[in-house]
C-alpha cells in the first residue's frame, strides 16, 4: 500500500487538515502516515498533539524541534533541529508521498528533508502572497520543493505556474477550511458558551493577533495599540486565541494575558480553540480582528466582517467583508466601529467567499489517491511565458 505521510505543527493546520486525513484514513489502499511537530508538543501552547491523538489518528513520528526563545536565532535554530528529526522520521517511514500546508517554518524544515529523500510533496495553500511575514518566502520555497499544488484560487494557481512549475501539476481546488465549513457539525450557541465557560453577550469579538515577522520589534506597540481601542469599548466582549510560535509571539501572548487578569468580566483568552470552537465561535461574533489568514479566508463565509490589521496579510486577495486597517490606535478606533456598525455588517450577510470552491477536500484526494508517486519527483522548469 501507498503511503501517504501528513505533516502538521499547530492547531489551526491540522483543523484544516483534519477531513482530508481522514478520507486517506479510509481509503484500504492507502497507509496514512502523521509527523507532529512544533506548537503540538509544547506544553506552552497546549499539547495539541493530544487533539489529533482524540479524533482517532495515531501519530506515528513526533519532531522535537521548538525551544524556549522566540527569538530569530531561536526560530532559525529550531528549523535546523526540525530538518535533523525529519530526517530521522523519513528514514524510519520511508512515505511514498508528503502532503503539506501552507508557510510555517518547520514545514520548510519537512519540505527541505523530503528533497534530499525524493520524496515528492503535495503542497496545499501555495500561490499566496503575504507581504509582511516571512512565510511568504517560505511558502514560495515550499513550491519550488513540491510536486503537486493544490491553491485556493484561480490566481493562486497561475502565480505558482509562474513560479516555474508544469500547468497539469497544478490544481485549483479552493480553500479546504472552507470545506470543513461545510461538513462539520458545529456547536450551538448555548453548547459553545458552555464550553468556553463564556458568555458570548450581545457585542463580542474573536481577536487573532501574530507577529509581522518582516517588522522588527513592532509586535508590542501594534498589540498595545490593539488592545487600548478594545479597553475603550465598554460593551465590547472579547475572545482571544493566543499567537503562534512566531519570532517575538511570546509579547503578544504576555500582553493578552495581562489584558485578561485585569478585565476578566469581559474578556478570555485560549491558546487553543481547537477547530470546533473556533468554527462555532464564528457563527456568533460579531467580527474577527487581528491579522490571521482565517480572518481572509474562512470568516467571510460566516457573514462576518473582519478587521485586518497591519501588513501580515497584505497581498492576499480579499472579500468586500474585510476591512484593512493600520496598526495605529486612531485606525483602529475608527476601523472597529465600522465593522461593528449594523449597516456593515447587514452588507457582509451576502458576500461571496472567494476562496470557496465545493468539495476541496474530495478534489484533493482524487488527485493523490492514484497518483505515480515514482515518477513526480524529477521535474521541468515551465516557462510562464507559453501559458
Amino acid at each position: 500500500m501507498r503511503k501517504i505521510c501528513v505533516v502538521t505543527g499547530s492547531r489551526a493546520e491540522y483543523g484544516l487538515l483534519s477531513r482530508l486525513m481522514q478520507l486517506i484514513k479510509e481509503d484500504p489502499e492507502l497507509t496514512l502516515q502523521i509527523i507532529a511537530t512544533n506548537m503540538h508538543l509544547s506544553p506552552e501552547f497546549g499539547l495539541t498533539y493530544k487533539e489529533i491523538e482524540k479524533d482517532g489518528f495515531r501519530i506515528d513520528k513526533k519532531v522535537e524541534m521548538l525551544l524556549s526563545s522566540d527569538t530569530a536565532n531561536a526560530t532559525t535554530k529550531s528549523v535546523g533541529l526540525a530538518t535533523i528529526g525529519f530526517a530521522d522520521a523519513y528514514e524510519d517511514l520511508k512515505p511514498d508521498l508528503l502532503l503539506v500546508l501552507g508557510d510555517r517554518f518547520e514545514i520548510l524544515a519537512a519540505a527541505t528533508a523530503a528533497l534530499f529523500y525524493k520524496i515528492p510533496i503535495a503542497h496545499l495553500h501555495g500561490g499566496e502572497i503575504t507581504e509582511g511575514a516571512y512565510d511568504d518566502a517560505i511558502r514560495h520555497a515550499i513550491t519550488k520543493m513540491s510536486h503537486l499544488h493544490f491553491t485556493s484560487t484561480e490566481e493562486n494557481k497561475n502565480r505558482v505556474i509562474q513560479l516555474g512549475e508544469e500547468p497539469s501539476k497544478v490544481f485549483n481546488v479552493g480553500a479546504i477550511g472552507i470545506d470543513n465549513i461545510k461538513n462539520m457539525q458545529l456547536l450551538s450557541k448555548f453548547d459553545l458558551e458552555k464550553s468556553l465557560k463564556f458568555q458570548i453577550g450581545e457585542k463580542c469579538v474573536l481577536v487573532t493577533f501574530h507577529p509581522v515577522t518582516l517588522e522588527s520589534n513592532s509586535a508590542e506597540e501594534q498589540i498595545d495599540n490593539l488592545l487600548e481601542v478594545l479597553l475603550s469599548i465598554n460593551d465590547l466582549r472579547i475572545i482571544f486565541t493566543l499567537p503562534n510560535s512566531d519570532t517575538d509571539g511570546r509579547v503578544i501572548i504576555n500582553k493578552i494575558n495581562k489584558f485578561v487578569e485585569y478585565n476578566s468580566n469581559r474578556s478570555i483568552a485560549f491558546t487553543s480553540l481547537g477547530q470546533i470552537r473556533y468554527l462555532s465561535a464564528l457563527q456568533f461574533v460579531h467580527a474577527l480582528v487581528g491579522n490571521s489568514s482565517s480572518g481572509i479566508i474562512e470568516a467571510p463565509s460566516f457573514g462576518i466582517p473582519t478587521l485586518n490589521i497591519g501588513m501580515r496579510q497584505q497581498g492576499r486577495k480579499k472579500a468586500d467583508s474585510v476591512v484593512d486597517c493600520e496598526p495605529t490606535m486612531g485606525d483602529i478606533k475608527e476601523k472597529i466601529q465600522l465593522i461593528l456598525s449594523s449597516a456593515f455588517r447587514e452588507k457582509c450577510k451576502n458576500i461571496i467567499n472567494p476562496y470557496y470552491i465545493e468539495n476541496t477536500a474530495i478534489e484533493i484526494f482524487k488527485r493523490i489517491e492514484n497518483i505515480d508517486c515514482e515518477n513526480l519527483t524529477k521535474k521541468k522548469f515551465f516557462n510562464y511565458d507559453r501559458f
